[in-house]
């Protein structure tokens, strides 16, 4: 494996490490067991070579598929950085302001209301019966104290910016 930020390609090296020692112990260890079961020519023997030839087995099999693993992974990290510089480099930075966004969600709600009850209006005057101007008078007056909730929400505070930089 080479170093994330390496893009030169390098030779294969042999390198001693505990994954090849380990095989190379395993290895051994078969052909101990090998020559002594051909020697003695016991079952025993050839069950401790069966035994061993299993472990060999299951030892190459988590090596070689860790390596694979571990290759794809840095791969997958090394397309991840890639692109992560690509779009610094055409990305420009931007603030959001926490306050700005919760006063734009409180004037979106405020809008609703008014729409609400400009529908209520609609409703009531279609009726024209003795409750309508009641029901006329209670959403007018609805409206009047959104829209001054949400003028005031527009003032500015003079309060420092506050938020986190996202690029």
């Amino acid at each position: 494996m080479e170093p994330l930020g390496s893009t030169a390609k390098q030779g294969k090296k042999v390198t001693l490490n505990a994954s090849t020692l380990a095989m190379a112990v395993m290895v051994v260890v078969l052909l101990v067991a090998v020559v002594f079961a051909a020697n003695s020519n016991q079952v025993v023997g050839w069950f401790i070579v069966a035994i061993s030839a299993g472990w060999l087995l299951l030892a190459a099999f988590m090596m070689f598929g860790l390596k694979r693993g571990a290759d794809k992974i840095n791969n997958s990290l090394r397309e991840a950085t890639a692109a992560a510089t690509g779009r610094a480099q055409g990305a420009s930075t931007v603030v959001v302001d926490e306050g700005t966004s919760q006063r734009d969600m409180k004037l979106d709600h405020s809008f609703k209301i008014i729409q609400v009850q400009t529908r209520v209006i609609d409703e009531q005057r279609a009726k024209n019966d003795a409750g309508s101007a009641e029901m006329i008078d209670r959403a007018l007056e609805t409206i009047r104290m959104t829209a001054t909730n949400a003028r005031d929400m527009m003032k500015p505070s003079g309060d420092a910016i506050d938020g986190e930089i996202v690029n």
